[in-house]
């Protein structure tokens, strides 16, 4: 289905849980988090249905997001639910690694095709004091078990951060270099905890860009699967590649191909509109696919033209993206 630019809809983001096992301080405050009751969340066949209605209208690519995604009981049995839906073609997962090594087997097997690990630092000093604690050594096993299993592509999302992850930009182009593995350096943006967000932290991709280009020769470049919406470039006699994600100095909106699907059963057509849709509501009351089909449209007719990151403020009265889907 086309949305009212013309934009071809067939993505969706499907947030399985608000609760994350991390609080990383761009994105989480470390107490005083307001999580929903089990209740409210959506179960696995709740979400199920709801895709299986989705491509109706053209769905054919799930993520599953979170908060963190492999903290969601039975994930592994929501990835084979998925699976089996026909048209759909690609499922993937965004995490932060950490339970990852110990569910990939079950979650291979059951369908999914790749997975984006976000990885803003390869320093154990650093890693623990943005996550709070978290383990770089757990993330590091991660990315090296989803190779070894040969998920393809295999993404590591980094946010850059002016002052904080900035000296490491070229490692991480290094690590893309050296083994297969794609690197999305992703601008700061102001969609978590405000207080940690301030506009001259932000280091914009073409700042990036230009740093890496001193090193190395760049080549576009697209993966055979899950582009999204990165500029992707070869890092020319190395075995992976790396992208920028630019959604404050540049951003992409006349590609957005995605809808969002937030924990409690709310349809989104972006990150930073308040507009929802309420699916779970028509879903506990009986209503029918028809029904849902119709609010699917709904939300694509009403997808905004572009974010106004950048122009108005995320606002008190706006969920933080733990809440809505990473």
């Amino acid at each position: 289905m086309l949305d009212s630019l013309g934009r071809e809809i067939n993505y969706l983001r499907v947030s399985v849980t608000d609760r994350c096992n991390l609080r990383c301080r761009y994105c989480m405050p470390e107490t005083g988090i307001e999580l929903k009751p089990h209740s409210e969340i959506l179960s696995l066949e709740e979400i199920h249905r709801i895709i299986e209605t989705g491509t109706r209208v053209g769905i054919r690519k799930v993520r599953l997001t979170g908060g963190e995604p492999l903290i969601r009981r039975n994930l592994s049995r929501l990835v084979q639910m998925i699976s089996t839906i026909d048209l759909i073609d690609d499922i993937a997962i965004t995490t932060n690694g950490l339970l990852f090594p110990e569910m990939a087997g079950e979650l291979k097997e059951a369908g999914l095709h790749r997975l984006n690990v976000s990885l803003d630092t390869m320093n154990p000093e650093k890693y623990s004091f943005i996550t709070r604690n978290g383990s770089l050594k757990q993330a590091l096993r991660a990315i090296e078990t989803a190779l070894a299993l040969e998920f393809h592509p295999v993404k590591i999302n980094t946010v850059v951060i002016r002052g904080i992850n900035d000296d490491e930009i070229m490692d991480f182009c290094r690590l893309a270099y050296n083994h297969r593995l794609h690197v999305r350096f992703i601008e700061f943006m102001p969609v978590g905890e405000l207080g940690f967000w301030s506009r001259d932290k932000v280091i914009t991709c073409d700042e990036i860009q230009e740093m890496i280009k001193r090193e190395y020769r760049l080549s576009p470049w697209k993966l055979s699967r899950g582009n999204g919406p990165a500029k992707s470039y070869r890092l020319e006699g190395g075995q992976g590649s790396i992208g920028f994600i630019s959604p404050m100095s540049n951003h992409f909106c006349h590609e957005c191909n995605r809808l969002r699907l937030t924990a409690d059963g709310k349809l989104r057509g972006c990150l930073y509109d308040r507009t929802e849709i309420d699916l779970k509501q028509v879903l506990r009351q009986g209503g029918s696919d028809e029904e849902i089909l119709q609010l699917f449209i709904k939300a694509i007719n009403l997808k905004p033209n572009e974010h106004k990151m950048g122009q108005t403020s995320w606002g008190s009265k706006n969920r933080k993206m733990y809440q809505i889907g990473g």
